[in-house]
């Protein structure tokens, strides 16, 4: 890091700095203020905040991570823009017709009052011991590696770098709320998304253009059936990535992630429209393509450099694990600290700084509306609305210090960060599918079938998570063999995952089947067909020409990848 970098990160942080004051200047006298940025966010600001709070260290570190070792095989998760589609078009009519301001408030309102404390338990606790901690973790991994410090004033700078990073995000979250995340967000972006891209054009020049990746890449078999490391499509007998529980496990993690987290949806309920809320999803579909091209080819760019120096005698590009293997997380800050020049070396640093603290960010705002809103004023109802605000300000400085707390045991997460959290989501994720699908489009799920259906995901989730801490830190001799461990260790997560909705979905059916059916008034408005001619035409004012096309092409976009990669 030379002055000229000191001195880009420096007006970065001055930008940053005024538009929190600017924020901070508004007024925030109740929780839609807070919690929703007042609901009058335009689609610029949706579509950029969705993408910047999508965009945290396990990309920056996971995603590239996961290129340098596995190549294409985890693009099915992020060429993921037609998953947000599904949230603009099918989803945001429903949520701004609740009224609410968190996704288990919507439960309660479609089913019953448990459903929504379940729904509210399962994400604090996730964002804390996955999103927040994983966060934080890679944040101080990638700063060390970019700086190359490893101790500051006799401290871990791993550890200097992780808090502080913690400690600024969480006070202008605290003090701006949503506003703060929305209009931070439209600075990040643009400097995330130009930074990244110079990493690829600089990439791709020193290994010396796109083919050559591909050609080096493209020799490099990764399982016993003729694959290789371009292919996304892989043999279905392919141990970790095979294509059919690839394509449904991957649909079934992005539509929990994308059509009803509170991480995601909360942008969307800032809306100050239905048609600002639909056109902030096309816009963040628009910039969820390009993931795959700013942070996982960059990872395959980095494989290839390294094969390049090995193969000419060299040390290798990329540094080796204590174990002897590539350290494949520490691919993009290595692009950064060996091809960037003074000034643009800089401007990257600000572009991860964007990335981590926006994710962050999202993540605390989430978190505390979810406290607030879901437990705090269930109990306590006529709690004055500048208080609610100080308590979501309160629950996040709670959730902060458990992030901080969760790291030591996060620094024991395996080499690649990325499969990490998809593995743990595709146990989160099919139950909370399963119940919003059933909720949104079959009027006769009752609020017993929602209810138990969120309950078995649960259940069934938690069994696989510590079957797999079990057998993988047991010795398992040939005779150990059993209907359990095969079902909730062995079976590819992909297929289980894929499975294990259709179980749930079931749950579902059955118990509403053997249960009282809702009552029509309860859900007027919530579930497909049940909508009022005025709720109907409002919705489709919302739209026009304009949308349809730009749908079009992000679809064929996607094709046009699938093809291409296949």
């Amino acid at each position: 890091m030379q002055l000229l970098d000191w001195i880009v990160i420096a007006l970065f942080f001055v930008a940053l700095v005024g538009i929190i004051v600017w924020v901070m200047r508004q007024k925030q006298n109740n929780a839609a203020d807070y919690f929703l940025g007042g609901k009058d966010a335009t689609w610029i600001a949706i579509g950029a905040s969705i993408f910047a709070s999508n965009i945290g260290s396990e990309h920056l570190i996971g995603l590239a991570g996961a290129g340098a070792s596995s190549g294409m095989a985890m693009a099915h998760w992020e060429i993921q823009g037609w998953m947000i589609l599904i949230l603009g078009w099918v989803f945001v009519p429903f949520y701004s017709r609740s009224m609410v301001y968190t996704m288990p408030e919507f439960l309660e309102k479609r089913y019953n009052s448990q459903s929504r404390t379940i729904l509210s338990m399962i994400s604090l606790i996730s964002y804390v011991l996955t999103k927040v901690a994983v966060t934080v973790y890679a944040g101080g991994l990638v700063f060390q590696q970019v700086f190359g410090i490893d101790t500051l004033w006799g401290i871990d700078f791993f550890w200097i770098a992780a808090i502080g990073l913690v400690l600024i995000t969480a006070v202008y979250t605290i003090v701006g709320g949503m506003k703060s995340v929305l209009y931070t967000s439209v600075l990040q972006t643009p400097i995330l998304l130009l930074g990244s891209l110079i990493i690829l054009v600089l990439g791709l020049k020193a290994l010396g253009g796109w083919d050559q990746m591909m050609s080096i890449c493209s020799q490099v078999v990764v399982n016993d059936h003729g694959d290789t490391m371009t292919n996304l499509i892989r043999d279905n007998r392919d141990p970790n990535f095979p294509w059919l529980g690839a394509l449904v496990g991957s649909a079934v993690i992005g539509f929990w992630y994308w059509c009803t987290d509170q991480f995601i949806v909360q942008r969307v309920l800032s809306g100050k429209n239905e048609k600002e809320a639909r056109r902030g999803t096309i816009f963040g579909a628009y910039l969820k393509l390009l993931p795959v091209f700013l942070f996982l080819i960059p990872g395959m760019i980095a494989f290839a450099l390294h094969t390049n120096s090995l193969t000419n005698g060299g040390e290798g590009f990329l540094p080796m694990l204590a174990n002897g293997n590539v350290n494949s997380d520490a691919a993009f800050p290595t692009l950064v600290a060996k091809l960037l020049p003074a000034g643009i070396k800089g401007l990257i640093v600000c572009g991860i700084l964007a990335a981590l603290m926006s994710s962050l960010a999202s993540l605390f705002n989430s978190s505390a509306a979810l406290f607030t809103i879901d437990f705090y004023q269930r109990y306590k109802p006529n709690t004055d609305p500048k208080k609610l605000v100080r308590i979501g300000q309160a629950a996040t400085v709670v959730i902060v210090a458990l992030g901080v707390l969760w790291i030591p045991v996060m620094r024991s997460v395996g080499d690649v960060l990325y499969a990490y959290l998809q593995d743990v989501q595709s146990v989160l994720a099919p139950g909370i599918a399963a119940a919003f699908l059933m909720g949104i489009l079959w009027k006769r799920a009752s609020a017993q079938g929602g209810m138990w259906g969120l309950i078995a995901g649960l259940v069934i989730g938690v069994t696989r998570l510590c079957a797999k801490i079990y057998y993988s830190n047991t010795a398992i001799m040939p005779g150990d063999q059993n209907w359990f461990k095969y079902l909730f260790y062995d079976v590819n997560w992909l297929f289980f995952c894929g499975w294990m909705l259709v179980f749930c979905l079931l749950v579902v059916v059955v118990v509403s089947y053997c249960t009282k059916a809702p009552d029509p008034e309860k859900i007027r408005g919530l579930v497909l067909g049940t909508s009022t001619p005025e709720q109907r035409m409002a919705t489709r004012q919302s739209w026009n020409a304009w949308d349809v096309i730009n749908t079009v092409i992000i679809l064929g976009i996607t094709a046009a990848f699938y093809i291409y990669f296949w």
